[in-house]
């Protein structure tokens, strides 16, 4: 019932981790069928990201960002999520952890991670070192469901949850075209990091005070087309929504609810 789980679970897996779709670029295995994919293998890109300075900005900004995404069987490295390993089991199940970071937020314009000069006085979000563990099913080639947990080592900012649903319609030796939706979650320190204005920011800023409470906070959508010229070089371009729900959106920080995304990478894949 469930062929040779391991590759159907890596080719739906590298489309999985909304925080970074660039960096989700089915370069593993997902162009490849079940009987050829290789369990190791090497890639290298550049890509470019377009979206929100900050989660609820209104402005908007461009980055260039590298692509590196490694396999040594059941190891890996991505350049975003980090170092670490998956174990599937025969049913389809499996158990992915990663040490990776998260890079916090500026209170002025950034090149390199996200902010924007409308939250001077709020004071910069420290970047941090963090663990992920997920826990997900992929229930045939096309459909997987994954629960993860991202909790935070150095700077304490609140331990994040999210539910996940990846399907996928199309998969052949040249193309592949996956959907995501993504359910987001935050316990109270995390949801007042990101969207709270303690006293002491709403007397340094222009912002009023604001507490949330846990919960629910929002969803990203993601539709990402990858394409293979041959077996080395390949493009993979997305598109994709994050919609806050009010928990979020009812934050003075937050300029628009609905904020769009879109990426494109070219890869080679030694």
């Amino acid at each position: 019932m469930f062929p040779n789980k391991r590759d159907v679970m890596i080719s739906i897996k590298t489309a999985l981790y909304r925080s970074s779709p660039l960096l989700a670029a089915f370069t593993f295995s997902a162009h490849a069928d079940e009987d050829t994919a290789a369990p190791n293998a090497f890639t290298l890109g550049i890509g470019g990201q377009y979206g929100p300075r900050y989660s609820g900005s209104d402005k908007q900004r461009l980055q260039i960002v590298p692509v590196i995404q490694a396999r040594w069987n059941a190891l890996f490295f991505d350049s975003e999520k980090g170092l670490g390993y998956d174990l599937p089991a025969d049913n389809g199940f499996y158990f992915e952890h990663t040490l990776g970071y998260g890079l916090g937020r500026a209170d002025s314009d950034s090149g390199w991670r996200d902010g924007a000069n409308n939250l001077k006085g709020m004071g910069n979000i420290d970047a941090t070192l963090n663990t992920a563990m997920a826990v997900g099913w992929s229930i045939s080639s096309w459909l997987n469901i994954e629960g993860k947990t991202i909790l935070p080592f150095t700077d304490s900012q609140g331990v994040q949850y999210q539910a996940s649903l990846t399907l996928i319609p199309l998969q052949t030796t040249s193309n592949t075209l996956v959907f995501q939706s993504v359910a987001l979650f935050g316990d109270s320190r995390y949801m007042n990091t990101f969207y709270g204005v303690s006293r002491e920011q709403s007397l340094r800023s222009r912002y009023t005070l604001y507490a949330t409470e846990a919960g629910f906070y929002g969803v990203d959508s993601e539709l990402m087309w990858d394409h293979q010229f041959n077996e080395h070089w390949g493009v993979m371009m997305s598109v994709g929504d994050r919609w806050l729900s009010d928990h979020a959106a009812d934050s003075p920080l937050v300029q628009r609810r609905n904020e769009g995304t879109g990426e494109l990478a070219f890869l080679y894949t030694f």
